[in-house]
């Protein structure tokens, strides 16, 4: 059974574990450095990017974190996740750690505060043609893309929601070989696509090593 950790400091862990069982991977609470022990992929949620971040550093999970990435390990960032698998972000709190994995750099709550959140529709030709419901619940986008990282999806910014990949709409989600990134929330949704990608990605590291 694969086995894949979840980042459980702080956001919305137990949604992505309830969500991975369902699909039949065997999903649990990541909390201190042993707990990564045997590990194929991980997920870092959505919730306070500043407090997980300073609390991965104090339970002295950004270390081996890195170690593992640098190891080929496959990791998922959804919102929170996402900033902190950053290279930079331009508007980090101060003392914001980053593991630094994905050659992006993020903007922080980049719509706004929590009532600003909102649902729309992506083309994501990598999930298949059906539009996938997004939830944005204090987002970031991803301003700048660097080499090897390939985008998997833009906001649209007119009525033509999940009709085209807008070339030119702010970037939210994106996959830098065995890293994948969303400014969303996948797991709130009930359409596990995004979840069953991410295992696919744990296989494909599985069989080429």
């Amino acid at each position: 059974m694969t086995r894949i950790g979840v980042l459980a400091l702080q956001g919305d862990f137990r949604e992505h574990i309830t969500v991975l069982r369902e699909l039949g991977a065997g999903a649990f609470p990541v909390r201190l450095p042993s707990d990564l022990d045997g590990v194929d992929g991980l997920i870092i949620p959505g919730g306070e990017s500043t407090v997980m971040g300073k609390l991965m550093v104090a339970y002295g999970l950004d270390q081996p974190l890195r170690d593992l990435i640098a190891g080929g390990l496959p990791v998922w960032g959804t919102c929170a996740g996402l900033i902190l698998l950053s290279r930079e972000t331009d508007n980090a709190l101060a003392g914001q750690p980053l593991l630094a994995a994905m050659n992006i750099r993020t903007c922080r709550n980049a719509f706004g505060p929590q009532r600003a959140s909102f649902e729309t529709l992506l083309k994501v030709p990598a999930l298949g043609e059906t539009p996938y419901h997004a939830v944005f619940i204090r987002g970031p986008v991803v301003e700048q893309a660097g080499e090897g990282v390939e985008v998997l999806a833009r906001l649209n910014d007119d009525e033509t929601a999940g009709e085209t990949l807008n070339s030119s709409g702010p970037i939210v989600a994106v996959r830098q070989g065995p890293l994948l990134g969303t400014a969303f929330h996948p797991e709130v949704t009930g359409d596990t696509r995004f979840h069953d990608y991410f295992l696919g990605i744990v296989r494909e590291q599985a069989r080429s090593q």
